[in-house]
């Protein structure tokens, strides 16, 4: 998956150089607007639920069925999503819909194999994680007024959140969940207690780990530096992306934070290289150039070399490279259905079971197939976002770079750790908020026109292409 971020980048120059800032000179780069729906902007209702659902992390038992609010609000929504789906009812069914679905059944295929006496209850659950929060970003987060009203609602997410992250780092103890697992008849996620880091305690926040809390601030940082160009002013725009910062960073995880650098990288180099309309070829090729010298100067392979500069010991840098070297072992000995839910095989001194490797865990898991499916998924999808020259629609541009930012330093992370419970379903409830992009058209600037002309640029900006002008 790191060659194929390095790749998707580089795959976005030609439009790259169609979007160089010469392209919207006119417009102030960062004097604030009013462009029309976005001030006002509203979330649609499923994913305020969502979001609560996650920001309010309850868990209870009905039966012999451990749900958490999440889990629940994605068995009602499911089937709804798929019938609207291959309804159309979200626009066309994309080749990154058939892959997901395609991972869902592989990995029902690869539990009904090793677990069938647990396969209902797996991929009822981590499925329905999986593909209901894809869904759910793919069929209402269609617009730039849904994506910018997303975009704000998880920025005043950790407003809200920040007397309990700072109590949180503090005391090390999470409030929300504690508070809420006093309450009868309900549970929360579990604290985890994990060794403080620099004399300050890790926040989890509401999420299973403090490395999840740390993967939701990349999610929002570029958002909100990016998105809210010519929105909001540059102060509002540095304020709130710093503030994202700071609580991210309470988290105190390196995984989040090679994402969060990698996004800040990313947005210094656009911005210093913003006249070169070859930039992101230029950026492609100094990691490329990387790769190859250290691949020579090394005696560890380049992707060892990354994953032990992505800790803060030598001593999880060694690690997770033990980790890697018997995951892949694992890979190749159970090629086709994976270990599902079985345990892995290792040296009796590896004591845990955890992987520090989302790409790795769907491979051991759900065998190749399973994880290509996925892999494919996001690396295609991504990469259709990534070449849409949206050169005349400023807010479409921004919309789109800030996804890309987000995602670009996501799939680096995630093969630094693994995501699982309300993390899993957010990062591909967020990829799946991007979808709407790769056929959105788009919006002329405004200009004073008569009756004739506004009916014909109503007709001319749909959501959706034509049918002969759609993407392949």
């Amino acid at each position: 998956m790191i060659g194929a971020g390095a790749s998707a980048i580089g795959r976005t120059a030609a439009a790259g150089s169609r979007e160089a800032l010469s392209g919207h000179s006119s417009q102030p780069v960062d004097a604030p607007g009013n462009e029309d729906g976005l001030s006002a902007a509203k979330l649609p209702l499923p994913v305020l639920i969502m979001l609560l659902s996650i920001l309010i992390p309850v868990s209870f038992n009905l039966g012999s069925l451990a749900l958490t609010g999440l889990r629940l609000v994605m068995l009602v929504m499911v089937v709804p999503l798929l019938i609207g789906l291959f309804t159309r009812k979200y626009g066309r069914i994309l080749w990154v819909d058939w892959l997901f679905l395609g991972h869902f059944l592989a990995l029902t295929l690869a539990l009904a194999v090793n677990n069938p006496d647990r396969v209902i209850q797996q991929a009822g659950s981590v499925g329905i994680e999986f593909l209901g929060g894809y869904l759910m970003g793919r069929a209402f987060i269609r617009s730039r007024e849904d994506f910018i009203a997303l975009a704000k609602a998880l920025i005043w997410s950790f407003v809200l959140l920040l007397p309990f992250t700072l109590y949180e780092t503090k005391t090390g103890t999470p409030l929300i969940p504690t508070l809420i697992a006093k309450l009868p008849g309900i549970t929360s996620v579990r604290p985890v207690y994990p060794d403080p880091r620099f004399g300050l305690e890790r926040v989890q926040a509401v999420f299973d780990h403090p490395i999840h809390f740390g993967l939701y601030a990349s999610c929002a940082f570029p958002l909100a530096f990016v998105a809210f160009q010519n929105l909001r002013s540059r102060f509002w725009r540095v304020v709130m992306s710093g503030f994202i910062v700071f609580s991210g960073g309470l988290a105190l995880s390196s995984g989040a934070l090679l994402a969060l650098l990698l996004q800040i990288g990313l947005i210094g180099w656009s911005l210093t290289f913003r006249k070169i309309e070859w930039r992101w070829w230029l950026l492609v090729g100094l990691f490329a150039l990387a790769y190859v010298t250290i691949d020579l100067l090394s005696n560890r392979s380049p992707i060892k070399v990354f994953m032990s500069y992505a800790t803060f010991s030598s001593h999880t840098a060694y690690w997770r490279a033990i980790i890697f070297d018997w995951g892949m072992r694992n890979v190749w000995a159970n090629p086709i259905f994976g270990l599902g839910l079985k345990d892995w095989v290792r040296p009796s001194w590896m004591y845990s079971g955890s992987m520090d490797n989302f790409w790795l865990v769907m491979a051991v898991r759900y065998g190749i197939p399973g994880f290509l499916l996925v892999a494919v998924g996001y690396a295609l999808g991504l990469s259709q976002v990534m070449r849409r020259d949206f050169s005349r629609d400023f807010r479409l541009l921004v919309c789109r770079r800030a996804w890309v930012f987000t995602f670009v330093g996501m799939s680096f992370t995630l093969c630094t750790v693994h995501v699982w419970g309300a993390m899993y379903a957010f990062v591909f409830f967020m990829f799946g908020a991007g979808m709407w992009m790769i056929d959105e058209q788009e919006r002329a600037p405004e200009t004073k026109a008569g009756p004739a002309d506004m009916s014909a640029a109503r007709s001319r900006y749909t959501r959706f292409a034509a049918p002969k002008e759609r993407l392949a």
